[in-house]
């Protein structure tokens, strides 16, 4: 069992310490903090509180990690390209077509798996089924994602994620050509009120949910390769946000329809990939910057395109 402890610094608002202790970073998510709370791990001073009590500068907060619950999942020898790797994180390219953790329909096959197979150690904080996933990316959406190896460093990156203090990019392929070239959309996203499977402004609990894009090269009218750099991580962000833009991303039925299909070109999946990914290393601070090429079917997209097709 871990132990993280913070001093509450000088000048901090009195707050809920459910909500202190994971904007702290001590565990990713508020769920959690009170499932600890409720079980008498997280004190304050030495004492075990309730997850409304507030603290105030100059408290000692204390939280007891459960050690992680050993995992039913069976490593599994599946190609994976690890382009970081240390003691506390990994950062991984992962391939499209591969989903990033267990779920109905993914049982087998999936980036935790291959994880398993390949790291020595990864965080328990996301449980059986996500163990060391600190963010996803969606299962046609190729890319660079990062892993936790301790819980730990699971706690700071997922704080840092949700801060937003950290460098995410992508690129895409779309349908058309943005004008202007380059600028933002800025739309509140949630479950679809209808289509529960959905993600879309049309929800019952929005978020705000910002992207900044950018025109690389243009193929005519007929499409566009974009920089997308994201201000908030969303479920399904960018896809929703380009297909409100009338851009949406070649290949992505759910979001793009048929604008999203160009004749005479094989797209065989949504045209999104996670080229950047920088951010503060969890433990020592070093800054660490991340960048990959995309895939080979990605490229091939762009060929086509360069060439007329």
């Amino acid at each position: 069992m871990g132990t993280a402890v913070v001093v509450v610094p000088p000048g901090t608002r009195p707050v809920r310490i459910d909500a202190f202790v994971t904007t702290q970073g001590m565990v990713p998510s508020r769920a959690q903090a009170r499932r600890l709370i409720d079980a008498g791990l997280v004190t304050v001073d030495g004492r075990p509180v309730r997850a409304s009590h507030p603290v105030h500068p100059g408290d000692r907060i204390e939280a007891a990690i459960p050690a992680p619950t050993p995992l039913a999942i069976e490593p599994q020898a599946l190609p994976l390209e690890i382009v970081y790797e240390d003691d506390a994180l990994a950062v991984v390219n992962k391939p499209p077509g591969m989903v990033v953790h267990p779920a109905p329909g993914a049982w087998e096959g999936t980036l935790v798996h291959a994880l398993l197979h390949h790291l020595k150690g990864l965080s328990g904080i996301g449980g059986r089924e996500r163990p060391g996933i600190v963010h996803r990316l969606d299962k046609g959406t190729s890319g660079l994602l990062v892993v936790a190896k301790t819980d730990l460093a699971h706690s700071r990156l997922s704080a840092a994620f949700k801060a937003r203090d950290l460098d995410r990019r992508y690129r895409a392929i779309v349908a058309g050509v943005p004008d202007p070239p380059r600028g933002a959309v800025d739309l509140p996203l949630g479950r679809d009120r209808v289509q529960r499977k959905k993600i879309s402004p049309r929800t019952d609990r929005p978020r705000r949910a910002v992207t900044h894009y950018r025109t690389l090269e243009a193929f005519g009218t007929r499409a566009a390769l974009l920089e997308l750099k994201l201000e908030t991580g969303r479920t399904h962000q960018i896809r929703v946000h380009l297909a409100h833009l009338g851009h949406p991303v070649l290949g992505d039925p759910t979001y793009g329809g048929g604008r999203a299909r160009l004749s005479g070109i094989d797209v065989p999946r949504p045209m999104l990939h996670a080229a950047r990914l920088a951010f503060a290393h969890p433990v020592t601070g070093a800054p660490l910057k991340f960048e990959a090429e995309p895939p080979a079917d990605f490229q091939a997209v762009l060929t086509a395109l360069r060439e007329g097709g």
